[in-house]
């Protein structure tokens, strides 16, 4: 705070103090001419008479105490506007060295889980339960509690990845983050075949997985040189897209923006930009390795089933 700030609060906290003195004081003295104790002529119900008795001297000496302790302790913590205090303690301080103790609590209970690879890490309940704790306070956000995700944010428990589910990978993903580009080609396929070019794209694709809607299809017949023109370069000539560049595979009937032809027309018109952030330096290493092997365990049970290479790729593609 300022300084004019800090002397105003310093003259607040002088003006209480000296008030509280002075009615302790005040209150406390007797004075020429006041009526006895005893003597204040107030009854009611015939046997219940008002004294004027002071404070026990006791009771006042507590109040003087507290003053007293009050005082000691604005000087020994900053209670005095911008005065750091005797006591050089500040709030920061106690949250650093709090958090420094903390830290060490958490390195420990980490320590086992060390450079350890993914898949091994998932067959440990406790690593996973720990995973899991960490999912809870950093990704449910967009990936929800139960990790089924929502429109725009990947399933996690399935068997789908655009970018890859070998363990390595997630955990790549975890620590460096992804970022998605889908181009917007509206204008491109319209200049290309009209009006109508993006709906030939989307009924093309729908047959992706469902192959044999192909037959007597005449959008789907327009939209397949297109989808060879434009999008091919990413999803491939058979659809089952590209995992180095995040490119889905339009093949496994599973749309991450939703089935709807308006989504699909806007993720093919418009373009979409996903963008998972990196997390390696809020978690750290270890933190990231739990939280991966979670993840990985929800699609892969307590990876028993594992294959025992690291960079062993799972089917399809998040």
């Amino acid at each position: 705070m300022s300084a004019g700030w800090s002397w105003y609060v310093i003259a607040l906290i002088a003006l209480n103090i000296f008030g509280c003195v002075w009615l302790l004081w005040w209150t406390g003295k007797r004075r020429p001419g006041d009526p006895a104790p005893t003597d204040t002529s107030h009854y009611w119900d015939g046997d219940l008479t008002e004294y004027n008795k002071p404070m026990p001297r006791w009771w006042i000496n507590l109040f003087y105490i507290t003053i007293v302790f009050a005082i000691g302790y604005l000087a020994y913590y900053p209670g005095l506007g911008n005065l750091p205090g005797i006591g050089n303690w500040t709030s920061a301080g106690k949250h650093q060295r709090d958090k420094e103790r903390f830290d060490a609590t958490l390195e420990e209970t980490f320590r086992p889980y060390v450079g350890q690879r993914i898949d091994v890490i998932a067959r440990d309940p406790t690593a996973v339960a720990l995973g899991r704790s960490i999912f809870s306070n950093t990704c449910a956000t967009c990936h929800g509690s139960s990790a089924q995700g929502a429109i725009g944010y990947p399933n996690l428990t399935d068997d789908i990845w655009h970018w890859g589910g070998s363990p390595e990978r997630i955990l790549e993903t975890v620590m460096q983050g992804r970022e998605g580009v889908m181009p917007e080609w509206g204008k491109v396929l319209t200049g290309m075949k009209g009006d109508n070019a993006v709906d030939y794209v989307i009924a093309y694709v729908r047959t992706l997985s469902e192959p044999a809607s192909m037959q007597n299809n005449f959008m789907a017949a327009q939209g397949k040189p297109l989808y060879d023109g434009v999008c091919v370069a990413c999803h491939g000539p058979d659809g089952k897209g590209n995992q180095a560049l995040g490119a889905p595979d339009l093949t496994d009937g599973y749309w991450m923006y939703g089935t709807s032809k308006a989504s699909l027309y806007q993720t093919i018109a418009h373009g979409r930009h996903g963008v998972m952030p990196a997390h390696g330096e809020l978690l750290g290493e270890t933190r990231s390795r739990l939280v991966a092997a979670y993840v990985w365990s929800l699609s892969h049970g307590d990876g028993d089933d594992a294959d025992s290479g690291a960079d062993a790729a799972a089917p399809g593609a998040r």
